[in-house]
């Protein structure tokens, strides 16, 4: 299927990364079920011939292909994999509008898109498709991995349950109806300033100047997104982060409702010192609860590492255990 929007399209190379000799690039664009066009990067190992497994990686939540995910796709390039990095719908360079929206339904369908166009592609063996996650989109990865069976194996990592933290905050200390009441009426009242003022109102990124007395996680995350480190002018969260409303949805579509459904393989990853820690762990006992397909599901908590650890430190990011797992399970 195609759209016809056209998208604007970078050619210089402009990742946080440095281009890899080892691997061919090029921009791709697919389109998803609504509509909606997608850019991706894709890597593919030089010299390779046949058909390949694949990957399609997302994430993290608000960052671009140019960031963390581009990094994965790349590195898991250079191991012999075919990967797409791509833009989430209305973020980076794919398309949507209105811009800096998210959608745990229009979300969780990007990762299929992806899978849809990987599948069609003469260099790779639509048998043998997996997904990685970062961040917030380790939950999509493992919503998508619950829905769409043409995937074989999918890893989260540092992941992040949006709907969770949107619904009952961070360590779930706003879970009451109280207080979810006041968050969805703040945010309806914000849907009627925007609609008055004809634009949506952005909800600021990273916090910048970084306070003093700021909790850990957020000089972490300021240390990754507002330093030369990780700092992109398409990013979200480097810039001026989603729309105030740009989340709304995810207060009552909880992700992960059938994740103990889950056949194909599962590598969960996180740090062990990461605030988001719990998110992984808790989601990874409620894949194996009561799953007859748990003998292939795994939990890798990383010592020390912290959240933004696994976004770009490659002495932390376990990718011989990511290869060793992909090897194993797309074969």
């Amino acid at each position: 299927m195609t759209d016809s929007t056209k998208l604007e399209l970078t050619n210089e190379w402009d990742k946080t990364f440095p281009k890899s000799e080892k691997t061919d690039h090029k921009k791709v664009t697919f389109t998803n079920r609504y509509g909606i066009t997608l850019a991706a990067d894709m890597y593919t190992p030089k010299n390779a011939s046949g058909r390949l497994a694949a990957i399609a990686v997302c994430g993290p939540f608000g960052a671009v292909k140019e960031q963390a995910s581009g990094l994965y796709a790349q590195t898991m390039a250079q191991r012999g994999f075919v990967t797409i990095a791509f833009d989430p719908s209305f973020t980076g360079e794919s398309g949507g509008f209105h811009r800096y929206m998210a959608s745990p339904d229009i979300n969780t369908e990007d990762f299929q898109a992806a899978v849809d166009f990987l599948c069609t592609q003469d260099n790779v063996d639509p048998e043998r498709i997996g997904i990685i996650g970062i961040c917030g989109w380790g939950g999509m990865a493992l919503n998508t991995a619950a829905l769409d069976t043409r995937i074989k194996a999918v890893v989260s990592s540092t992941m992040y349950d949006m709907t969770r933290v949107n619904a009952r905050g961070y360590f779930d200390s706003e879970d009451s109806p109280e207080q979810r009441f006041e968050k969805k009426k703040a945010l309806n009242e914000q849907r009627t300033q925007d609609f008055k003022n004809g634009n949506y109102e952005l909800g600021g990124g990273v916090v910048d100047p970084l306070p003093d007395d700021a909790p850990f996680f957020v000089k972490d995350y300021y240390a990754y997104y507002k330093t030369p480190r990780g700092y992109h002018s398409r990013s979200l969260n480097s810039n001026g982060g989603w729309n105030k409303i740009g989340c709304m949805s995810f207060l009552n579509q909880p992700i992960l409702c059938f994740a103990n459904e889950i056949r194909s393989a599962v590598l969960v990853i996180h740090g062990e010192k990461a605030h988001s820690c719990y998110f992984s762990r808790d989601a990874f006992d409620a894949i194996i609860k009561n799953n007859p397909y748990a003998d292939n599901k795994q939990l890798m908590i990383i010592p020390d590492a912290v959240h933004t650890d696994l976004y770009d430190n490659l002495d932390v990011i376990p990718f011989d255990k990511i290869e060793s797992f992909f090897t194993q399970y797309l074969k």
